[in-house]
């Protein structure tokens, strides 16, 4: 049937789309085109007793759910931090309009997102929401503490082998891969479980072990820890830091299942259409739960292959190692019943869990550990968070400045660009002292050797 007469029948472009598909499988079925008519103008009609139709449900299911209900009362959310941006606060009220949500928690580094807001923390029933989850899904840290002795920052010779090898050991920029690609375990998963999933696989072979651009980094700098933990003993130790997710293949999962979420559910208003949901127990929510997966062991593996192929380059030991996804959702229990949490720019914070909180360039970065508080759904902040877009900054910081800054704290800098200058963060201690209900420090990052994707690239962070 053509567009044109199925909207003369009140369909929208969404289910335009799904009532044509459903047609041409009748069509190849043995229907006529009088009888799929009939169908779709009795389901227009009633679409709530025709769930169960031999051919046309999932539009019956559709039109059913077409009309948009909120939830009676807002689900239950708390904020930490003061001085927050009101549009990441205003977004966040907004997700927990949604008729799956069942509770939020908003962190201190909060900023601006695309549907809900970085720092953002939201907890629903049966659904998932790919902008909830972020564009670069898996976005995470990892920290290596090395047997190189602290000393070698302040030799000559020994600073620029370790500036050599990261500077050849890792790629910086949109589309950035290696020629010979990097080997690990992750490529050998089934990569078939979606056809997205399936095309991006020679993307993400040649992508494996780079970082992107936008705020993702790879530095050196002083690992300090004051008491005994994580194996080591109190002291100051060189350590290997790195900030990135799954590039250009977990950005074309992103976008694809967040686009089949907006099909799904044209009735959400404006300020809601980046939170659309996959529901959790149709085929299209556990596709897209898998492909997450798959972008997550990416994520996972590229750090590892970085620092992997660092440690080497180095002829080095590890005495420790820390890691942490940030842009992710999880299956976890709060309130008596399972619900699946996303933390968009928030760390898992349960008791006794681990995670990794950057601040800036110029500025300490905080190995903590969690302490599973249940208000925050067990979640802290991601990072210091943003005071200034990417166009600001570039239009207001000049290099001068930045140079000063760094030269102060003993930063060297390979390569960035202004929008990702120390100015552009809040203070990192301010955003701790707001969530120290939230988490306990257990040692901090220095940085000393900073690299970052050259300035003017396109941000995928």
């Amino acid at each position: 049937m053509k567009g044109r007469e199925l909207k003369n029948l009140g369909l929208n472009s969404t289910q335009i789309k799904i009532a044509q598909q459903l047609c041409r499988e009748a069509a190849s079925n043995g229907w006529h085109k009088r009888q799929m008519r009939e169908a779709i103008v009795a389901i227009v009609a009633d679409p709530d007793a025709h769930t169960d139709h031999e051919q046309f449900a999932k539009l019956a299911e559709l039109i059913s759910t077409s009309g948009f209900e909120e939830r009676d009362e807002p689900a239950p959310w708390q904020q930490w931090g003061e001085d927050l941006d009101e549009n990441s606060i205003q977004q966040m009220a907004n997700a927990c309009r949604l008729p799956v949500a069942r509770r939020g928690a908003l962190m201190p580094d909060a900023h601006l997102g695309y549907g809900l807001p970085i720092g953002g923390v939201l907890a629903t029933k049966d659904a998932i929401i790919p902008y909830a989850v972020g564009v670069d899904i898996a976005c995470r840290m990892r920290l290596t503490v090395l047997d190189i002795p602290t000393s070698a920052l302040d030799d000559v010779r020994e600073r620029e082998r370790l500036k050599t090898v990261l500077e050849e050991e890792t790629r910086f920029g949109i589309g950035a891969s290696f020629i010979d690609p990097r080997d690990h375990a992750v490529m050998d998963e089934d990569w078939g479980i979606s056809d997205v999933t399936k095309k991006v696989y020679g993307k993400g072979r040649s992508q494996l072990g780079s970082s992107g651009s936008g705020n993702h980094f790879v530095e050196y700098g002083i690992f300090t820890i004051d008491e005994p933990d994580l194996g080591l003993a109190p002291g100051s130790y060189l350590a290997l830091l790195s900030h990135s997710g799954s590039r250009g293949p977990g950005a074309t999962v992103a976008n694809h299942y967040s686009r089949l979420a907006r099909e799904l559910h044209p009735e959400l208003p404006d300020e809601l259409k980046h939170l659309a949901w996959l529901d959790m127990n149709k085929p299209e929510g556990q596709e897209y739960w898998e492909a997450m997966q798959l972008m997550g062991k990416f994520a996972a593996a590229n750090h590892e292959v970085i620092h992997r192929e660092m440690v080497r380059a180095l002829g080095a030991k590890v005495h420790v190692s820390v890691e942490n996804h940030h842009n992710f959702a999880w299956k976890e229990e709060h309130d008596g019943e399972e619900m699946i949490v996303h933390r968009k720019g928030a760390t898992p914070a349960g008791q006794g869990v681990l995670g990794i909180i950057p601040g800036s360039m110029a500025s300490p970065c905080y190995v903590v550990r969690g302490r599973g508080e249940e208000n925050s759904l067990r979640s802290a902040s991601h990072g210091a968070g943003r005071v200034m877009s990417r166009r600001q900054a570039n239009n207001t910081i000049q290099w001068d400045e930045v140079s000063t800054l760094l030269e102060q704290k003993g930063v060297e800098l390979l390569s960035a660009g202004l929008d990702e200058a120390p100015f552009v963060y809040k203070d990192i201690n301010t955003v701790m002292e707001a969530q120290k209900d939230l988490v306990d420090i257990v040692a901090r990052f220095t940085p000393k050797i900073v690299k970052m994707a050259p300035a003017g690239e396109r941000p995928e962070d």
